[in-house]
């Protein structure tokens, strides 16, 4: 069994996690595929945008506590290897941002601790109705400190800090109002709401979604000033390409560009 299945239609690959017994979880396995997977799509110039989905009854339920308790057997009581792991599952969410490709969330049933890390690091998010997101860590008495980082730069804080304390979820449309998930659809609409999603940014001029969405991130951890600044070069730069030119032109022409790349 393939633990994470790849399908390419047309620009948009499509990546869904096959653990459903383990819920998806991000196990040591889950990790190294989607590392290698993520690595190879940000080289590989012909996908555009990227889905990420979970086949079964949940899109994921974070780390593999499983493989986190047999840890805690090493001489260190754990150490290294926690940290080895958590490193890895970060090294994951940062990879999501810095390819050049969008990353869009495909999520159903429920998505918890790193799985809802998940959600909060992909570009966008697709949510079925009645999906459910939680950092739910603290229930056994681990806090979610590394999910927080993805969620608290999705949510506003005090609602972000209340579901880390309490453990509690969250209903996909209360998700969408915080601003954890672009949409909510009929959970029968996911996988077609989602792909219609991702063709749309996929029709855009791939160099300059490219470029806007290195820029998206970077300016973020900017001062206001510093950011003008920043996105003034990054648009001079735009406009210098020649597909951007063509666009400009077919747009005052009134005809449909025609993209080089």
């Amino acid at each position: 069994m393939t633990i994470l299945e790849v399908e390419h239609d047309a620009a948009v690959a499509r990546l869904t996690m096959n653990a459903p017994e383990r819920l998806n979880a991000l196990s040591d396995e889950m990790l190294e595929a989607l590392q290698t997977t993520l690595d190879e799509i940000a080289n590989t110039p012909s996908v555009r945008v990227v889905t990420l989905a979970g086949r079964g009854k949940a899109f994921c339920a974070g780390h593999d506590l499983k493989q986190m308790t047999a840890l805690r057997q090493a001489e260190d009581g754990g150490a290294a290897g926690f940290k080895d792991l958590f490193e890895r599952c970060s090294r994951v969410m940062a990879r999501i941002q810095s390819m050049p490709q969008p990353v869009i969330a495909q999520v159903h049933g429920i998505a918890t601790a790193a799985g809802c890390q998940l959600v909060a690091t992909c570009d966008m998010a697709v949510a079925a109705q009645g999906t459910r997101f939680g950092v739910n860590g603290v229930n056994i008495g681990l806090f979610c400190s590394t999910p927080m980082v993805a969620l608290s730069r999705n949510i506003p804080r005090k609602q972000a800090f209340e579901m880390l304390t309490t453990g509690d979820f969250i209903e996909a449309t209360r998700a969408r109002e915080l601003g954890l998930v672009n949409r909510v659809v009929a959970e029968d609409q996911l996988a077609h709401e989602t792909q219609a999603l991702a063709e749309q940014v996929a029709g855009k001029l791939a160099v300059a979604v490219k470029i806007g969405k290195q820029a998206f991130y970077n300016q973020l951890q900017m001062p206001v000033d510093q950011a003008y600044a920043y996105t003034g070069d990054v648009m001079v730069d735009n406009m210098l390409h020649r597909d951007t030119q063509e666009g400009i032109s077919a747009f005052l022409e009134k005809r449909d560009p025609t993209w080089k790349q």
